[in-house]
C-alpha cells in the first residue's frame, strides 16, 4: 500500500519539533514518537522544518538550512523507516526537498503562492497545504485547482486556525467539515491552532493545554489526520515552544485521541 492510500484509509499523525534544533534532538524525537504512534495505533509521518522563513523577529532561530536539514531528514527516514515531511518556501527548493521527503508541505502564509503550488504539484509527491489564517474553507478550492492542474491528486488539506483579532486564532469546525467534502484528507493542526502569533513581544505565544481538545473535537467531526509539534522540553524550544506538546505527555494525548477516533469511526 502506498503512503497516500494509507493516509486515506487509516488514522495518522504528522508530528515532530517545529524546527530542527540539532540532529540528535531530531533523531530522539523521531524514534520516540514513532514508537508511541505504533503503540497507540496511528500511522506516523515525521515533521521538522529545515528553515523557519517566517519568524516574527529577525533575531529568531531559523534552522540548519536546506542542505544540512535534508541530510538529517534523509537519515531519519532511513534509520527509522518512517516517512518524512518538511516545509518549502520557494519554488527553487522543491526539487531538492522532493528528492528526500515523502510529503511536501506548503506553509499557511504561502498557500496562495501559485508558482510554489505548481512546483510542489509537479514534483509528484504528496502535497500537504496548510490553510492560511486569513482564508475560508471555500477559498481552498482554488488551491486544490492549482494543484490538480499539475495532474497531481495526492493532496492533503490542513486546518490551523483563523485569525480572530490580533494575536489570536480560532478554529471554525464548520470549515473543517466543509473541507472534508472536497475529496481529500483533512488534517487538524492542533498545536499551531492554539498559537498566538506575535503575541510575546517579538515571538509567538500559545497555550498547549487546549491542543488535545481541538484534536479530539476534530475527530468528532470525522477528521482522521492530526498534526502536533512535540518537544522534550518546549519551554526551552527555539521555535513555537508555548504551543508544543511535551514528549512525556504525548502518549496520553494520543491514547485519548484514539478513543475519539474509534468512537466516531464505528
Amino acid at each position: 500500500m502506498n503512503l497516500y492510500k494509507t493516509l486515506q484509509e487509516v488514522p495518522f499523525v504528522i508530528a515532530g519539533p517545529c524546527v530542527i534544533e540539532s540532529a540528535e534532538m531530531a533523531y530522539d524525537l523521531a524514534e520516540n514518537i514513532s514508537q508511541i504512534c505504533r503503540k497507540v495505533g496511528f500511522a506516523y509521518v515525521f515533521k521538522a522544518s529545515f528553515d523557519k522563513a517566517n519568524r516574527t523577529s529577525l533575531e529568531s532561530f531559523r534552522g540548519y538550512g536546506l542542505e544540512k536539514g535534508l541530510q538529517i531528514l534523509s537519515e531519519i527516514k532511513q534509520r527509522y523507516q518512517i516517512p518524512v515531511t518538511t516545509d518549502v518556501h520557494e519554488s527553487v527548493q522543491v526539487p531538492a526537498v522532493a528528492s528526500v521527503v515523502d510529503i511536501v508541505q506548503i506553509p499557511a502564509f504561502l498557500c496562495r503562492q501559485t508558482d510554489l503550488l505548481l512546483a510542489a504539484g509537479k514534483s509528484g509527491k504528496i502535497v500537504n497545504v496548510k490553510k492560511a489564517q486569513f482564508l475560508s474553507a471555500a477559498d481552498m478550492k482554488n488551491v486544490i485547482k492549482k494543484l490538480e492542474s499539475t495532474q497531481n491528486q495526492q493532496i492533503i488539506l490542513t486546518e490551523r486556525g483563523t485569525m480572530f483579532g490580533y494575536n489570536n486564532l480560532i478554529v471554525d469546525f464548520t470549515g473543517v467539515v466543509e473541507m472534508q467534502t472536497y475529496g481529500y484528507p483533512v488534517v487538524m493542526d492542533a498545536t499551531h491552532s492554539v498559537q498566538k502569533p506575535g503575541g510575546l513581544e517579538g515571538k509567538s505565544g500559545g497555550n498547549r493545554k487546549y491542543a488535545p481538545h481541538l484534536a479530539n473535537a476534530a475527530a468528532a467531526v470525522g477528521v482522521r489526520g492530526f498534526f502536533f509539534e512535540v518537544h522534550r522540553n518546549p519551554e526551552q524550544a527555539l521555535s513555537d515552544g508555548p504551543n508544543m506538546i511535551f514528549l512525556d505527555d504525548f502518549e496520553n494525548v494520543l491514547t485519548r485521541l484514539k478513543k475519539f477516533v474509534d468512537v466516531f469511526t464505528s
